[in-house]
């Protein structure tokens, strides 16, 4: 039975261990504790934690790296994404799929063990069974005015059936995109389906931009502008006159079941409502700057106690997969929470969130033995803090626990 010792071990579910070891039989944490332990392989100087979770992510999307620059306003680079996958309409074009086999295994080299993947097409699929990267892909569907959405879905489903086993290492699922482009129909169909699967989860955009919110609220703006040039309006619709979040709680969508991705623009009426609920918020703290919608009030999340997991985005909007990188960030934008706290937003909480907390997330018996080793400096005493900072992927090693 192997064990590993190293001068931090963290299992997320309590603090930090001081020349900790981890027992692996079979793939499988055996055990994890302090002090003496023998036979080991001694790390040294690491701190081993369990592979981080990346809740939200477009793998299909990572052709687009360094293509779209940054935007002042979310819409104008919401436009410059449609205009450069114009020049792709194949998804199974090579380059398509070659950058985004490359994007799995940089975030597996940089700590990534599981990821919550928004696809279009499901051709990730493949990519992440062949890269061995256990996921939760969402099959994403838009309609504003869409014709036959029960139809839509059902079509859908039966892309996905049969395609994985439910309770594979990559499973599949569909979710609307946002409540700007899919109408109410299509989101009670998509529901329907939800609760059809029981074992599966959804996802959506929600409370992304100000636009966003004018246009749930009043039904004006650059997104009623932009649906009706692409002749995606419905002229049926009529705005709630709310938020996004109340507007897609009344219609009976959001519960524990579903990540709201991004959150930027919520009030605390907005979050005492998720927290309710029980829905997890996804948070992407670089690729909000780099889309224009800004900071996400992070602090916020957890004070109203909801449940928070961290994203990266797509390769379109932030400078790579690093979840590291991205905790680093969050960090930055909420230096009043408690690192354990960020630490566990970025393993446990997205693993729960993705429908595999009883495999992941954390370092305890009976949990795959998915684990990575930081390297550290000398002289490291708040190691949580430490491995917030910033960890670059040269500093990061995978246990072989086989």
């Amino acid at each position: 039975m192997p064990t590993f010792r190293a001068s931090w071990v963290l299992p997320i579910t309590g603090p930090p261990l001081r020349n900790g070891w981890v027992a692996v039989e079979g793939g499988v944490i055996a055990g994890i504790g302090g002090g003496r332990c023998a036979p080991v392989t001694d790390l040294g100087a690491v701190a081993v934690l369990p592979a981080l979770v990346n809740a939200h992510t477009h793998l299909e999307l990572s052709y687009l790296a360094g293509v779209v620059p940054p935007a002042a306003q979310f819409l104008d680079w919401i436009q410059a994404v449609m205009a450069a996958r114009r020049s792709y309409p194949d998804a199974r074009d090579r380059v398509i799929v070659s950058a985004a086999r490359t994007a799995v295994a940089a975030a597996r080299a940089s700590g990534t063990g599981l990821v919550g993947d928004v696809s279009n097409t499901l051709v990730t699929v493949p990519l992440l069974q062949e890269a061995g990267m256990p996921a939760h892909v969402f099959y994403e569907l838009l309609g504003f005015n869409a014709d036959d959405p029960a139809g839509r879905v059902r079509t859908a489903r039966e892309a996905i059936d049969g395609l994985l086993e439910p309770h594979g290492d990559v499973r599949v699922s569909l979710a609307p995109h946002a409540p700007y482009s899919v109408s109410p129909a299509l989101f009670g169909a998509l529901r329907r389906d939800l609760d059809a699967h029981p074992d599966g989860v959804s996802t959506v955009h929600l409370s992304e931009s100000g636009d966003e919110v004018e246009f749930i609220a009043r039904g004006s703006g650059a997104w009623r502008e932009l649906l009706t040039g692409l002749n995606a309006w419905s002229n049926a619709w009529q705005p709630p006159g709310i938020s996004p979040v109340a507007y897609l709680a009344d219609l009976g969508f959001l519960d524990r079941r579903v990540l709201a991705v991004h959150a930027v623009q919520c009030g605390d009426d907005d979050l005492e409502r998720l927290r309710a609920l029980g829905t997890t918020v996804v948070s992407c703290p670089r690729s909000n700057r780099h889309v224009g919608v800004g900071d996400a009030p992070l602090e916020r999340f957890y004070a109203a106690g909801v449940d928070v997991a961290f994203g990266t985005d797509s390769l379109a909007s932030v400078a790579d997969l690093n979840m590291f990188a991205e905790l680093a960030a969050a960090r930055r934008l909420a230096p009043r929470v408690a690192a354990r706290r960020l630490l566990e937003s970025g393993t446990r909480s997205g693993a729960r969130a993705l429908g595999f907390a009883g495999m992941f997330g954390s370092i305890e018996p009976g949990k795959r033995a998915a684990l990575v080793a930081v390297r550290l400096p000398a002289h490291v005493d708040d190691v949580e803090e430490y491995v917030l900072s910033g960890i670059e992927p040269d500093a990061v090693t995978w246990l072989d626990t086989r």
